[in-house]
């Protein structure tokens, strides 16, 4: 019989675990990487602002040598923030073979939303198909584009673009509902030739632009979708002081206004002519420049994936100044900064794989984002194997080496003991975890002479 001192070192190793955000180099001598995309399989697409877009296996880190597409200079403008910025694969790319780019247009620095189609090769597409669905005219600074764009929940297109640069907004675009510059916009690429919309946007049959779904941005560099629950997650970039982090709930409340020109996060910038605060939607959580020593925020997403049980719900953006990770736990919006890696270079794009993995670039480098805490248990410094981990049913034990009969118990967080087993023989190992409800459990063996182990295992 354990004594309950017993269960209070086993709970307090099992706190010891507790996440340990790593990187793991992925592939590296990509050339100012901005997207990184999936197309549902193993396969990561990066966006090069010069025009070129690369794929790299996500298992392997080995880079295609063909690219996937290059856009010339007689296409797209470069430099400053200019250039290709975006890539989104069509719902039904697998059937259609329909993807879609976000580039400055060469000549006059157009915002343009083109889509392509995929060629006979599925890792070359077909450079001749571009066909121009949008286009924005952007004023004569060269920053403040946007550039993200990718499918909804809904089947629809988003788009977010920037309120066209200048300094403060100058000519206030990202709240005139006639503009397009300073908003998410929302289109049907499946509808009317170039476009339909969406019968929902909010300005559909008023005055406004139909291709509006919320206003009020300043530089969306970096946004995405909640992969499980269809929550919307904006980094906008500030003005001066206040990098601004917008978590919308799904289902989407078409029409929203995020507030610039007429406030930088929830402080006052311009309030001519702005509503009052209550008409606006304010950030969920923001971080001022200097006392971080950020300058511009480059938005993630939330880790869905089944690697890393412990960053479950986490939302992880960054900052193109800090160079750390910073994240944010489900259901709060304080902000908590990694203070412990090593970029080489700026962090300007998150991606996301197939399987909800999450990625992150420094300079020219993509590196998977980790749990390093996994790696450093009992289990694996003496060769145990506890697998599948994570599990949604049923899990072996692998340990033919120590001496048996073992005990064997999973404990759940309150220090409860869930599953035990006294195993006879290598033979035994073998644990039905069904019951089990979804998280993180504590896992601990003392084999016959007395030796334990401890390993955490995950279940779906």
């Amino acid at each position: 019989m354990k004594t309950p001192l017993f269960f209070m070192l086993v709970m307090a190793s099992f706190a010891s675990f507790a996440q340990t955000i790593a990187l793991q180099s992925l592939a590296s001598g990509f050339d100012s990487p901005v997207a990184i995309e999936n197309a549902g399989d193993a396969r990561l697409f990066v966006v090069q602002q010069g025009g070129a877009i690369r794929i790299v296996n996500s298992a392997t880190g080995a880079i295609n040598p063909a690219n996937f597409l290059t856009l010339t200079n007689s296409t797209i403008a470069t430099g400053n923030e200019r250039g290709l910025l975006g890539l989104a694969f069509h719902p039904n790319y697998n059937t259609n073979g329909f993807f879609y780019v976000f580039y400055t247009r060469a000549g006059d620095g157009a915002l343009v939303v083109s889509r392509y189609s995929v060629s006979g090769n599925p890792d070359v597409a077909n450079a001749n198909s571009g066909t121009p669905l949008l286009t924005i005219p952007h004023p004569g600074a060269a920053n403040h584009n946007g550039g993200s764009l990718r499918f909804g929940p809904d089947g629809y297109l988003y788009i977010g673009t920037g309120d066209g640069g200048g300094g403060g907004d100058q000519n206030n675009n990202a709240q005139n509902i006639t503009q397009n510059l300073g908003k998410l916009l929302r289109i049907d690429v499946d509808g009317t030739a170039p476009y339909g919309i969406p019968a929902t946007n909010p300005y559909v049959g008023v005055a406004g632009n139909d291709e509006i779904f919320h206003i009020g941005l300043r530089n969306p560099w970096k946004w995405s979708f909640d992969r499980d629950n269809g929550d919307l997650w904006i980094g906008d970039v500030g003005q001066e002081n206040i990098e601004e982090i917008n978590h919308l709930t799904a289902p989407l409340t078409p029409g929203l206004n995020l507030g610039w020109r007429c406030y930088e996060g929830n402080v006052p910038y311009n309030t001519a002519g702005c509503g009052a605060i209550g008409t606006m939607t304010m950030p969920l959580t923001q971080y001022v420049q200097n006392a971080t020593g950020g300058c511009s925020v480059t938005g993630g997403y939330v880790y869905r994936g089944m690697d890393y049980p412990n960053f479950e719900g986490r939302y992880f953006f960054s900052d193109f100044c800090i160079s750390e990770l910073g994240w944010i736990a489900p259901g709060g919006n304080s902000i908590t900064w990694t203070n412990n890696l090593s970029f080489a270079g700026s962090v300007t794009t998150f991606g996301e794989d197939f399987e909800g993995e999450l990625y992150v670039n420094g300079g020219g480098t993509i590196y998977k984002i980790t749990d390093s805490s996994l790696a450093t248990d009992d289990f694996a410094r003496h060769g145990l194997r506890l697998f599948p981990n994570p599990t949604d049913g049923e899990v072996f034990l692998d340990a033919p080496n120590i001496p048996y009969p073992a005990q064997f118990r999973i404990y759940e967080n309150t220090g409860k003991v869930v599953v035990e087993q006294t195993i006879e023989n290598t033979m035994g190992g073998h644990f039905v975890t069904g019951d089990l409800a979804r998280g993180v459990y504590m896992v601990w063996l003392e084999d016959g002479q007395g030796n334990t182990y401890k390993t955490k295992l995950a279940v779906d």
